[in-house]
């Protein structure tokens, strides 16, 4: 196998004007930890829909995955919402500006807003599920065995994972800190019980037990 810039591990990058543009939008607004995590996803879930037998388009795929982390920016930091939306909300801005279908918008929209709600997206329409794989795959490893250790070296010579668990689980950190609220009933709680000083979980019992409803 040979690795060059528009692919890896027989998994090509869509060659479009869209793709381009987004993908240098992504390299000017966010780190390189987040850019090569974000291509990573995007081969390893590529990779995935091979084994899984599912047909998906690999452009929607791409841009899903490109922008799926881009609400950690701090742009971001004040805006009161889940980071997912915000990244979400950016790849619709983008895509809506070049014209691209309201059904694609709607994919990669919901692609990157649920691709940290385990047990769904795997249910959805493959551009979705794929996007979750992909990230559930270099951040978590889960489904390790699926892809060839052939076909990961070839991926990470292109985009290196150095300290990765550490410095992802930072950048998380960082990019919820400020709006703890955010992360109620979702997995990034555990990062701020982790990380964050004085950070309390919210419970989900406690807040029916506390709401104002007289019983």
């Amino acid at each position: 196998m040979t690795v060059d810039r528009d692919g890896a591990a027989h998994v090509a990058v869509p060659g479009t004007k869209l793709t381009g543009e987004a993908t240098q939008l992504v390299r000017d607004t966010t780190s390189e930890l987040i850019y090569h995590h974000s291509r990573r996803v995007y081969f390893f879930g590529s990779l995935q829909g091979r084994n899984r037998d599912l047909s998906f388009d690999p452009e929607l795929l791409y841009l899903g995955a490109l922008f799926h982390d881009l609400g950690l920016n701090t742009a971001f930091h004040n805006s009161g919402r889940r980071f997912e939306v915000d990244s979400a909300d950016e790849a619709r801005r983008f895509l809506t500006s070049h014209g691209v279908p309201e059904d694609s918008v709607r994919r990669v929209w919901t692609a990157i807003a649920l691709h940290t709600t385990p047990g769904i997206p795997e249910f959805m329409e493959p551009e979705v599920a794929l996007v979750t794989a992909g990230v559930e795959y270099d951040v978590l490893g889960i489904g390790y065995a699926d892809i060839s250790a052939a076909d990961r070296a070839e991926i990470l010579a292109l985009h290196p994972r150095p300290d990765f668990k550490r410095r992802i689980l930072k950048a998380f950190h960082e990019g919820i800190r400020s709006k703890p609220q955010t992360t109620f009933g979702n997995v990034k709680a555990d990062v701020l019980e982790h990380f964050e000083p004085g950070f309390e979980r919210g419970d989900f019992v406690r807040t029916i037990l506390d709401s104002p409803w007289e019983e």
